[in-house]
């Protein structure tokens, strides 16, 4: 691994990797950390657990997700398969049940982000809309409709 950060690690790898939950975790490779990391404080309302030049662990609503830097994985088998991807995640919708779509939306709009689709109300029950981040990760926060 090529690291750029110069100080000690916030916290042991192995041991940040012990302390993570059973379930489903998101590690997004990313060109650099510092612009999704802003991205998910300010846009998504996300709390920043730690970011350098590296890693970033991110909390959003009592789930926590990483973020790499490409070069952090530079010896990585993934390093392959995003190497010249402008946009990461094709295909992929990061889903975030119980985050305001309208209040995502209006800060990513003053943000100058990509807003896929406003909030609309959806069939299947949410209101949703669709934000693509820095790195072209999709994000979709949604909150469930009233019966």
């Amino acid at each position: 691994m090529a690291m750029k950060r110069t100080r000690e690690p916030w916290m042991k790898a192995d041991a940040f990797g012990r302390s993570l939950p059973r379930g489903i975790g998101l590690n997004l490779l990313v060109p650099d950390v510092a612009p999704l990391a802003a991205f998910c404080e300010t846009v998504l309302g996300a709390r920043i657990i730690h970011a350098d030049e590296d890693f970033a662990a991110v909390e959003l609503l009592g789930s926590v997700f990483m973020l790499h830097a490409d070069h952090a994985y530079a010896d990585h088998e993934m390093s392959g398969v995003v190497a010249g991807q402008e946009f990461r995640g094709a295909g992929l919708e990061i889903r975030v049940y119980g985050l305001d779509p309208d209040a995502v939306e209006a800060r990513a709009r003053e943000a100058n982000h990509v807003v896929l689709a406003g909030a609309v109300d959806k069939p299947h029950g949410l209101r949703e809309s669709y934000v693509v981040a820095p790195g072209g990760y999709v994000f979709v926060p949604s909150l469930i409709l009233a019966a």
